[in-house]
C-alpha cells in the first residue's frame, strides 16, 4: 500500500518542480523572520532571489548543531510563539539541549509523513501497532504515534521500559506492528525466551526499527527472531523526527525520503563538497514546508549516500543508504577508519556469539587500545560450560581473523558470559571511552 500515491510515484523532473518551489519559498522566509539565517546568508553574499534552481542550493550556509546550541532554547524559530503547538528537544547530555518547535501544520505534515513510512513497512488501515519508542521530548514516541493514527491504525502508547509488561501487551493485545529501538526489541526477544515463550508466535508480522545505526545482520537476526518484516526507519529531530526517510517492506534496499518535505545531499565531511550519487559522505537536510522550525542545508553527521533509481515498490522518491555510523562515532584504529556497525557485522555471523557487544577504548601508555567486548549465547554457554573453556580459544581466534580481514584492524576480543553488558531500554551504548577516565 503506498499512502500518498502522487507524491510518492512523481516523476524525478516533477518532483524537482515541487522542491524548487518549496525550497525558495523557505529561503525567502528564513530570512526575513530569522536573524540567524539572514546574517549567515549576508556573509555567504547570497540572497533569496539567487535560488534560482536546485543547484543554487550549493550557496547556501550549512547549519550545525552547535548553531541549535548557540541559539538556544528559541531563536531559531520563524513564527511567534503563538503560532507553536509544539517543543521536542534532546537530553542535553553534551550541553545546552537542542530545541526544536511545531505549528499545527508541522505536525500535520509530519503525521502524513509518518503514515506514508508505517504503510512502506507494510503496515494496513485497521492493524494494531506497538509503540514502543520513548514519549516525552525525544521525538520517537509523539512522531509514531501521531503517524499511526493518521494511517488507520490503533497505537498502543506503551513507551519504552518495563519489558514484561511490553511482553504481555504483545501477547493479550495481538498486535501487527512495532517501532522501538532494535537493541531494546533484542532484550524483548531475550525476556520472551527467559519467560518460556517463542518470540517467532507473536502476533507480529512488520518491525519498525531505528534512532540509533544498525547493520543488515542485525536485520537478519532480528527477522529470525521474531518471524517479521524489519525495516529501517531513519528522522532527527533537527530535520523533523522519525519518517524523514524509510525501507519499504518490498525491497528492503535503501530508505525513501519524502522528499516532497525534505532536500537531501551528500557532502564530503571535511570539504563540504558536494558528492556525487552513489558516493558516501556526510547527510545533509533542508527543510522544504516546516513553518516553526525550517532547517537549511542542516550537517547531520550521519554518514549514507543517495540512489536516484526507482524502486520495485513502484515508489519513485529518492533513496538513502542505511546509516553507516555517525562522524563523531568514527573510529581510528591504527590509521584505519572503523564504524561500529562494521564490527557488528562480522560478530553476529557467529552464531556462538549473542547481539550484545561494546567497543571499549582504554589509554595504553601513549597509544589508545580498543577492546571488542561480546557475550555469548547462552546455548553456547551451556554446550561449553564454563567461561573458561578450551573451546574458546578457536572461537577467538577465528572471530580476530574475521574482524583483520574484513576491516584491516586488530582489536583485543574479550568474551562475555550471557548478560554480561548493560541492556539499554532505548538507544544502545556501542562506544565506550574510558581515556579521560581517572
Amino acid at each position: 500500500m503506498i499512502f500518498n500515491v502522487e507524491m510518492e510515484t512523481l516523476p524525478r523532473e516533477k518532483m524537482a518542480e515541487v522542491q524548487l518551489k518549496r525550497l525558495q519559498e523557505t529561503v525567502k522566509r528564513v530570512y526575513e523572520r530569522v536573524p540567524f539565517h539572514q546574517k549567515a546568508f549576508d556573509e555567504a553574499g547570497v540572497k533569496p532571489e539567487d535560488i534560482q534552481t536546485l543547484d543554487d542550493i550549493q550557496k547556501l550556509p550549512f547549519m550545525k548543531k552547535k548553531d541549535l546550541r548557540e541559539n538556544y532554547p528559541f531563536n531559531l524559530f520563524a513564527v511567534d510563539m503563538k503560532e507553536v503547538s509544539r517543543i521536542h528537544g534532546s537530553s542535553g547530555t553534551k550541553g545546552k539541549p537542542t530545541v526544536v518547535g511545531y505549528t499545527k501544520n508541522d505536525i500535520e505534515n509530519w503525521s502524513e509523513i509518518v503514515a506514508r513510512a508505517i504503510c512502506s513497512a507494510g503496515g494496513e488501515p485497521g492493524d494494531i501497532f506497538h509503540n514502543a519508542y520513548g514519549y516525552g521530548l525525544f521525538t520517537g514516541g509523539l512522531g509514531l504515534h501521531y503517524g499511526i493514527e493518521r494511517m488507520g491504525a490503533a497505537v498502543v502508547p506503551i513507551s519504552g521500559g518495563n519489558t514484561p509488561r511490553q511482553i504481555t501487551l504483545i501477547e493479550d493485545f495481538q498486535p501487527r506492528g512495532l517501532a522501538a529501538t532494535p537493541s531494546y526489541v533484542l532484550n524483548i526477544v531475550e525476556e520472551m525466551k527467559k519467560q518460556g515463550m517463542n518470540p517467532r508466535e507473536t502476533s507480529l508480522k512488520y518491525g519498525i526499527f531505528g534512532a540509533e545505526p544498525w547493520s543488515e545482520e542485525m536485520r537478519e537476526q532480528l527477522e529470525e527472531a521474531l518471524d517479521i518484516k524489519a525495516v529501517d526507519i531513519y528522522g532527527l529531530s533537527e530535520v523533523m523526527g522519525p519518517g524523514v526517510s524509510i525501507e519499504c517492506h518490498e525491497a528492503q534496499d535503501g530508505l525513501h525520503i519524502a522528499e516532497d518535505h525534505f532536500l537531501a545531499e551528500i557532502v564530503d565531511p571535511n570539504t563540504g563538497e558536494v558528492l556525487p550519487y552513489g558516493q558516501e559522505g556526510e547527510l545533509v537536510f533542508t527543510s522544504l514546508t516546516k513553518e516553526a522550525f525550517p532547517v537549511i542545508r542542516y550537517r547531520t553527521g550521519d554518514i549514507a549516500s543517495l540512489n536516484p533509481a526507482p524502486c520495485k515498490c513502484g515508489r519513485t522518491t529518492l533513496r538513502m543508504s542505511r546509516i553507516k555510523g555517525r562522524v563523531d562515532d568514527m573510529l581510528i584504529i591504527r590509521g584505519v577508519n572503523v564504524f561500529p556497525t562494521e564490527i557488528e557485522a562480522v560478530l553476529l555471523t557467529f552464531k556462538q556469539l549473542a547481539p550484545h557487544y561494546q567497543v571499549v577504548i582504554e589509554r595504553d601508555g601513549a597509544l589508545d587500545r580498543f577492546e571488542v567486548h561480546c557475550e555469548l549465547t547462552p546455548e553456547y554457554m551451556s554446550e561449553i560450560g564454563s567461561i573458561d573453556s578450551p573451546d574458546l580459544v578457536p572461537l577467538k581466534k577465528a572471530i580476530g581473523h574475521d574482524i583483520k580481514c574484513s576491516l584491516g584492524v586488530t582489536v583485543v576480543l574479550r568474551l562475555l558470559p550471557p548478560n554480561s553488558l548493560v541492556r539499554s531500554e532505548s538507544k544502545a551504548m556501542r562506544i565506550v571511552d574510558n581515556r579521560n577516565k581517572a
